[in-house]
């Protein structure tokens, strides 16, 4: 069986966390630059031009895309042959955390308590999803997740005897409501099926999907592009000033469900998508 060391997952975690907040990868920045080709509005344009250039800056002067540098909501995909050495997953992730928004000067936003409201000052606990796959290797990938469009999310409890037209207003609605809030032009994660948790986790890992890639389903990738259609035809644009461009991408992930129920969960994400992922 093959070891892996916390102090190598600490300092990944680490590192993950200053290259995902820093650096966008690269399919976002490429939908940002074609969004940019492809919008009509005077106003919608310059602000896409901006965003190119706030990218640009912060890669080259290793920055902050945005002040909202996120809650840390990291997934661990391990194998079943690996054996974590030296400690727990979870206090090595969150120490990582730690030493990747203290030492990379990152905005601690964390607090520990929902109500009381104490702000941890190293940006931990982190949210931790954790699965077990194949082999004996640890594939550990951080997303940064901003609340102003984490805030827009939603999740309907649908009925089963809903037709695909319905689902797919369901998701433009919640794009509808969101208005300018989550920063457009945006990345739309959605989860359909299993249960109440699962649609939400599913949405979540949905914005991890590299934006120049659909659905392997056809007939889900059919629906990613026909619901981005319509809620390009919102015309809420660039930061909610206007426009053609609303949404960057719409991805669909499924799963089996209850013959009773129909989860369909809406997470949206700016248009700093940020992620970054190592293998251990």
């Amino acid at each position: 069986m093959r070891e892996i060391r916390c102090e190598d997952i600490i300092q990944t975690v680490r590192d993950l966390c200053i290259q995902a907040n820093c650096h966008l990868p690269e399919d976002v920045r490429q939908a940002i630059c074609e969004a940019k080709s492809r919008e009509k509005s005077p106003v919608g344009q310059a602000i896409l031009g901006d965003l190119v250039n706030n990218y640009t800056f912060a890669d080259e002067k290793n920055l902050p895309i945005c002040q909202d540098t996120g809650m840390a909501v990291v997934f661990c995909d391990l194998g079943q042959e690996a054996h974590i050495t030296g400690g727990l997953l979870a206090d090595a992730v969150n120490e990582g955390v730690r030493k990747g928004y203290t030492e990379g000067f990152l905005r601690c936003s964390v607090v520990s308590d929902p109500l009381r409201r104490v702000n941890t000052n190293d940006n931990t606990p982190a949210v931790l999803h954790l699965r077990l796959v194949d082999g004996d290797k640890l594939t550990i990938t951080v997303a940064p997740k901003g609340f102003g469009s984490e805030n827009m999310a939603s999740l309907t409890m649908l009925k089963p005897s809903v037709t695909r037209e319905q689902v797919e207003q369901t998701i433009v609605d919640a794009v509808s409501k969101a208005g300018s809030n989550p920063c457009p032009p945006i990345v739309v994660g959605v989860g359909l099926g299993g249960d109440f948790e699962l649609s939400a986790l599913l949405a979540k890992r949905a914005l991890l999907r590299p934006l120049d890639e659909d659905n392997p389903d056809p007939y889900y990738a059919d629906m990613e592009h026909s619901v981005l259609e319509k809620v390009n035809r919102l015309g809420i644009g660039p930061q909610g000033l206007g426009g053609k461009v609303t949404a960057l991408k719409v991805s669909i992930e499924a799963h089996p469900t209850h013959i009773a129920g129909l989860p369909c969960a809406v997470n949206l994400n700016c248009h700093v998508t940020r992620h970054a992922t190592a293998v251990l």
